[in-house]
């Protein structure tokens, strides 16, 4: 038999065998196993012998795998709350779109595994990725078909210098939560193995594609208001709206951290909430450097595509917890990481929820792998005690 489990805590797990010879059919009820720990000794035996997946008693937090062992076929459960009770200690934190600079991936000639990634990369471009990265010209790299391959082969090739230098394989392995910032996300489950790093830059090339087709469509812009709390914000929000039509009207679409939220939609509406910002007591506005309105309604055109490509692609449970923009949890299931992964880019960035979830579970050490050092602000912002390093390529 190709596949073997280990548990740990109690949860029900129902096996039932068909015997393709007899068509009979047999249950064991097993009371208490659990997939704390699920593992098998064959990933590619268990990943082909998929049958599908089907939720258990409309329970969508449960889902059940039909899985091919030989001639006979079991059904075992996936929980996707597998990771909800995650007690973190050292994490990986990888950066979105914005982090990208000319000069980056410097690091990568001099480590072979990192300048790997970047000839792989090259093959599914079409185009020499790290020759833009580290010489630009700064214009092309910003755009968003560029930027977000780069900034997700870089963040990846920055795992790559970690692990050659001293002691980085033994950082690596401590790791036990990771996630991204937007774009992020996806060099978070790659980092995890949910999938290769071959179809995790197919994916985030056509999100690229996607989403400045649908910023093309309908024009949109994002601005940064920087002195509010979230609260005033999403006042700011509704006074900006009642002087702009619908098309116009704007929301909250990144909450960052606290005093650092950004709006985004229609441009007569960011031009609006900039106008009123001062009377609303904020410290100032910063119009962002991107191609639309992010994460808001404005990125549905993108959303089919990217439901197309995600079934297309093979996405396994992830070895680590891995946090979501959507909804600021782990998700175990990859059914479910495809859903969420497809409504991230129509739905606001809870990172700050992340982050202050992180550091109230007890999070002691992080690394901030990829360009720029963002992610390390927010978090020293949010905790001045907050241990944080970054590894750059």
């Amino acid at each position: 038999m190709p596949a073997s489990f280990t548990t740990t805590t109690n949860l029900p797990l129902i096996l039932r065998t068909l015997h393709s010879s007899t068509m009979a059919s047999s249950s064991l009820a097993i009371p208490s196993v659990s997939l704390k720990t699920l593992s098998f000794t064959s990933s590619d035996a268990f990943n082909k012998g998929i049958r599908g997946f089907a939720l258990k008693n409309g329970n969508p937090s449960r889902v059940f795998m039909s899985l091919s062992v030989g001639s006979q076929t079991q059904t075992v459960v996936v929980d996707d709350t597998l990771f909800l009770d995650y007690k973190p200690t050292s994490a990986f934190l990888f950066p979105g779109q914005g982090a990208q600079a000319v000069g980056m991936g410097k690091e990568a000639h001099s480590v072979s595994a990192a300048s790997e990634l970047y000839k792989k990369a090259n093959d599914i471009l079409g185009y020499d990725l790290l020759e833009l990265c580290t010489g630009g010209p700064k214009e092309k790299l910003d755009s968003t078909v560029i930027s977000q391959p780069a900034i997700y082969v870089t963040s990846l090739a920055a795992v790559e210098v970690l692990r050659a230098r001293d002691g980085g394989q033994q950082i690596i392995d401590s790791v036990d939560v990771t996630c991204g910032l937007s774009l992020g996300e996806y060099t978070a489950l790659a980092f995890a193995g949910a999938f290769s790093f071959e179809d995790g830059l197919k994916l985030v090339k056509l999100r690229g594609e996607a989403m400045q087709e649908a910023a093309d469509a309908a024009k949109g812009a994002m601005v940064s208001v920087v002195g509010l709390d979230s609260d005033k914000v999403q006042q700011l929000c509704d006074a900006a709206n009642q002087e702009v039509d619908e098309a116009d009207r704007v929301q909250i679409a990144n909450y960052l951290c606290p005093g650092n939220y950004a709006v985004s939609g229609g441009v007569k509406g960011v031009e609006a909430v900039e106008a009123k910002a001062k009377s609303f007591k904020a410290r100032m506005t910063v119009r962002l450097a991107v191609a639309g309105a992010f994460h808001t309604s404005f990125m549905e055109p993108a959303v089919s595509r990217l439901e197309a490509a995600l079934a297309a692609t093979e996405i396994r449970q992830p070895r680590i917890p891995v946090i979501s923009n959507v909804d600021a949890q782990p998700h175990a299931d990859p059914a479910t990481i495809k859903k969420i992964l497809a409504r991230q880019v129509t739905s606001p960035v809870q990172w700050e929820t992340t982050v202050k979830t992180l550091l109230t579970k007890g999070l002691k050490k992080s690394y901030e792998l990829g360009p720029g050092k963002v992610i390390a602000g927010i978090f020293k912002r949010m905790d001045k005690k907050a241990e944080i390093e970054n590894i750059s390529a």
